[in-house]
């Protein structure tokens, strides 16, 4: 093949003809617990949460892909299925997969099964069949000695097993294969992923749905998880949850609004509500929040100690006092509310809000300054498609912005694809940044002619104009979905445990959790189409929010 292909000097778009797949009203309503499910994944019993009228919405449940749902002779189709990403008095991390559908494997380097992202591992030549779930760790010795009883394959350690760890912070593990059967899991310590895995000995475990949410994973039951077994048993989340805080003002005191998704009262005497920024924890002293319903809290008054909520946001944990009674949220650095939204696939969006709503369903989140405006998250495999990832970055404001902070010393940063931004980065009012990978993965540069990959080669090769930065960033855009959110440096403190001595705190502007089960919105999956933001009152969350189009790298 040959660039002059698909290039045809800047004519790619003219050659692929206009294409414009249907989508959904793009006007934006505000979201709630009253317009939708708060999840539709089944608890550790089996029951889906809403399927017995406790929550509106959908009661349908996310799966894995399985045997049941894909042909035995297709291409396999792989899923994680526990990670150990922070063990409690250890450094032992370990991540558990399986084949969720198609064929089994005759020869794992056959079909190149390899996992990368958050660590690098290329599994043997022997073979994997449906059914065994088989554990990748950083440490043999110390599984062995964790796990004396496994009977299952254990493989090890991952490459530079020595230096490279599972961030605790949260990252992304990407099982790939030859062909389309990779998948892309997340994992994290922030809210609202569970704690109890977070260094307190348990393991995240897999539910269903997809793999990049929060609210597709959940705390093993048991003690340290249970690695090569499968079906593992998780700790149900309570039905109740953080729903919306106001930060502190003068003469404007702070408040948290709690949402119950239940179909019983809960009362939340007793409970506790932990500051993890300010190390304080507090108690509620009474409040019952009714089912489907909200309690909102007084910072002054509904506590044993008054609640304050710092502009520069951090975690906060809501604990009653059975396992599982937790509910979190991270408040962005904001004088605004910020809250938790519901999708309309099941899943959960928090950050800032448009506007307070306390005692009612939220408001829809707010959008800043920049925004994402074009994903091309999988190539397509046509000689006329473009072979490489892409995204855009648009300033939507009628000012230029700064992407570093001098205060803080931190460049604005785009979570999920590794990228930060240096002294002396500026974007236009109404401007445009293209992103492009640093490295190119999984792409044949001398089948497609690429010598001298890099910005230089990109703008020539696309005709892409002067005044468009080129920036690249040192991940990878999931195949599958994850998380992608551009966010602004806003303050940091001293933290001893934090990579180079400093936590950061970021206002978010704006954030999407795209996926390839987005209905509608399939062709952007590896048929040589890319997702165009056709949305921008809201941050890029829902489907509707973005359109089926041909690519048009560095172009508005």
């Amino acid at each position: 093949m040959n660039m002059k292909k698909w290039l045809l000097t800047g004519t790619l778009i003219s050659m692929l003809g206009a294409f414009s797949a249907c989508s959904d009203d793009p006007s934006n309503d505000p979201v709630g617990p009253a317009d939708s499910g708060s999840s539709t994944i089944p608890d550790s019993s089996g029951n889906i949460p809403g399927s017995s009228g406790d929550v509106p919405g959908s009661s349908a449940t996310p799966a894995a892909k399985s045997s049941s749902s894909i042909a035995d002779n297709a291409a396999p189709q792989m899923a994680c299925s526990e990670i150990m990403y922070h063990a409690k008095d250890s450094k032992l991390e370990w991540v558990e997969i399986y084949i969720a559908g198609g064929m089994d494997m005759d020869n794992m380097q056959n079909f190149f099964l390899h996992l990368s992202g958050a660590v690098d591992y290329t599994f043997p030549a022997e073979p994997l069949k449906k059914g065994e779930y088989i554990v990748v760790t950083n440490d043999l010795a110390a599984f062995a000695a964790a796990y004396p009883t496994f009977t299952g394959r254990v493989f090890g350690p991952w490459d530079n097993a020595s230096t490279v760890k599972l961030i605790n912070e949260g990252d992304v593990v990407n099982v790939k294969v030859q062909g389309e059967g990779d998948v892309s899991c997340a994992f994290s310590n922030e809210p609202p992923w569970p704690s109890l895995a977070d260094g307190n000995g348990r393991s995240l475990v897999y539910l269903g749905g997809n793999a990049a949410q929060p609210n597709s994973w959940a705390a093993s039951q048991a003690e340290g998880g249970t690695p090569g077994v499968g079906n593992d048993l998780w700790v149900a989340p309570t039905q109740v949850r953080i729903n919306e805080i106001k930060p502190y003002e003068i003469e404007n005191p702070s408040w948290i609004e709690v949402y119950n998704a239940g179909a019983q009262a809960v009362d939340l005497t007793g409970w506790t509500l932990e500051v993890k920024r300010r190390k304080q924890t507090l108690t509620i002293k009474s409040g019952i929040v009714p089912p489907n319903g909200y309690l909102v809290l007084d910072g002054t008054i509904a506590f044993d100690s008054e609640l304050i909520v710092a502009p520069d946001g951090g975690e906060f944990y809501l604990r009653g006092p059975q396992e599982g009674d937790e509910s979190s949220i991270w408040v962005p650095a904001t004088n605004a509310t910020s809250g938790v939204v519901d999708l309309s696939d099941g899943s959960t969006a928090q950050g800032p809000l448009a506007a307070a709503t306390p005692g009612a369903k939220n408001s829809a989140l707010q959008m800043g300054s920049l925004y994402i405006n074009e994903i091309y998250y999988h190539p397509g495999s046509n000689p006329t498609d473009i072979p490489f990832e892409f995204m855009e970055i648009v300033n939507g404001s009628d000012a230029p912005v700064s992407l570093y902070s001098s205060s803080v010393a931190r460049g604005w940063k785009v979570e999920g694809i590794n990228l930060e931004f240096s002294g002396g980065a500026t974007i236009p009012a109404k401007g445009l940044i293209l992103a492009i990978p640093e490295t190119l993965e999984d792409v044949d540069m001398q089948a497609f002619g690429i010598t001298n990959w890099g910005p230089n080669f990109v703008r020539a090769s696309l005709s892409i104009p002067e005044d468009v930065q080129i920036v690249t960033y040192k991940g990878k855009l999931s195949n599958r979905g994850e998380t992608i959110a551009i966010k602004e440096p806003f303050a940091k403190e001293e933290d001893p445990s934090a990579t180079g001595g400093y936590r950061y705190f970021y206002v978010w502007h704006d954030a999407t959790l795209y996926s390839d089960n987005w209905e509608g919105l399939a062709e952007a999956d590896g048929f040589g189409y890319s997702l165009h933001r056709v949305d921008v009152t809201t941050m890029g969350y829902e489907a509707k929010a973005w359109k089926v189009d041909v690519p048009t790298p560095g172009k508005i």
